[in-house]
């Protein structure tokens, strides 16, 4: 009798035990993925610090879409986001490729994201069809437009009064070329003598490299590098910068829906004050920056010579201007882009607006905290 209980006890103890390992088995935390600034980066799951920490979970996710493929003209995000600066503005930031600046601003204005980098001027199109669902810029990152027409010195185009006659190439919604006939204006041509040849944004520069165009229109920080990579030097490059002509034009801006403005104006404060620290770190030096945006590349194409003219182009036409060295990064100049703004509505034949409609610089850090760095703190780009 006695064996058979303490049999009977043995094996009510092993259940017991068993019943307690297997519940604190299933109170152990699950494992998560934890969220990454690149979609196609994600790491996977992990038992160690996750995304659902209550640190992660007080930090307000921002939503941003890019205008094209990651660049080396996103370095000032890619930095803020890599050296932690929005995390301290208790922002968790993430990003997306764009596929051109109106695409990028219709997807801003379905709400799919919180803030987009595109140019105000698209959006005037937007807005005009979308009257109650505005958008507006915050801020402008690129204090020129990239507008250009570019063609090869060989093809006896010295002036733009030598685009008389010639067939110029772009994808039929181009910002530049949609903006022709205000340049055709500027330089006192008629905007019907050229002809124009419509191909994908990815044929462009092909086309110009085999003779099917005499021209291009496009933004030069686009089309220049893929013309080097295709066997040009910039010696063999003729360049019609829109802003030397008359088009005066602020570049892109960060975008957001009036709504999201009126709802979260602490998020876009603290956005941009962590935007332009990278800005600034940046421009101090874009060596750095350029390896940092590279070595974030996923898909490990990424060519960094391209990407270092594209940058170089960008600091020395966009980033860095005497506009900038006065006002510090991120503001516009108001009765510059009212004109730019009047033009647009005649370009595009839009209902007339004025700058107070699309911008707003309350938003912005105060000027020291966007300051361009002197000359004397900036890296030479290598």
């Amino acid at each position: 009798m006695r064996h058979i209980f303490q049999k009977q006890l043995h094996q009510i103890l092993l259940v017991a035990a068993s019943t307690a390992i297997l519940a604190a088995c299933n109170s152990a935390p699950p494992s998560t993925n934890t969220t990454s600034a690149d979609k196609s980066s994600a790491p996977t799951a992990t038992t160690t610090q996750t995304a659902t920490s209550p640190d992660k979970q007080s930090k307000q996710s921002i939503r941003v879409q890019l205008p094209f493929l990651k660049q080396s003209l996103d370095a000032p995000l890619i930095w803020a986001i890599e050296k932690g600066y929005f995390a301290e503005e208790g922002l968790d930031v993430s990003y997306e490729r764009g596929f051109g600046n109106a695409d990028t601003i219709s997807k801003l204005g379905t709400g799919k994201y919180d803030m987009a980098f595109s140019d105000v001027y698209n959006a005037m199109e937007f807005n005009d069809k979308n009257p109650n669902d505005k958008i507006i810029a915050v801020a402008f990152y690129q204090n020129k437009a990239p507008f250009s027409i570019v063609t090869f010195k060989a093809n006896g185009i010295k002036t733009p009064a030598d685009l008389v006659g010639k067939k110029l190439g772009a994808p039929a919604g181009d910002g530049p070329r949609k903006l022709f006939p205000l340049f055709a204006k500027e330089v006192k041509i008629a905007p019907d003598s050229v002809t124009w040849e419509t191909m994908e944004p990815k044929l462009r520069e092909t086309f110009l490299l085999q003779g099917k165009v005499d021209a291009v229109s496009g933004f030069y920080t686009s089309v220049i590098p893929s013309l080097i990579k295709g066997g040009k030097t910039m010696d063999d490059i003729q360049i019609f910068f829109y802003d030397e002509f008359g088009l005066d034009f602020y570049g892109n801006g960060i975008l957001v829906k009036q709504a999201f403005a009126d709802k979260s104006p602490d998020a876009i404060k603290a956005f941009l004050r962590a935007y332009f620290r990278g800005m600034q770190e940046v421009v101090k030096d874009p060596s750095a920056a350029l390896d940092l945006v590279v070595a974030t590349d996923q898909s490990k194409l990424m060519d960094r010579e391209a990407e270092k003219l594209r940058l170089k182009l960008a600091i020395e036409r966009m980033y860095v201007t005497p506009e900038l060295e006065a006002s510090g990064f991120g503001g516009a100049d108001p009765k510059r882009l009212e004109k730019s703004i009047a033009q647009t509505v005649e370009g595009f034949k839009l209902k007339p607006v004025t700058a107070a409609d699309l911008y707003t610089d309350k938003f912005l850090p105060s000027k020291d905290k966007r300051l361009v760095p002197p000359a004397s703190d900036r890296k030479p780009l290598q």
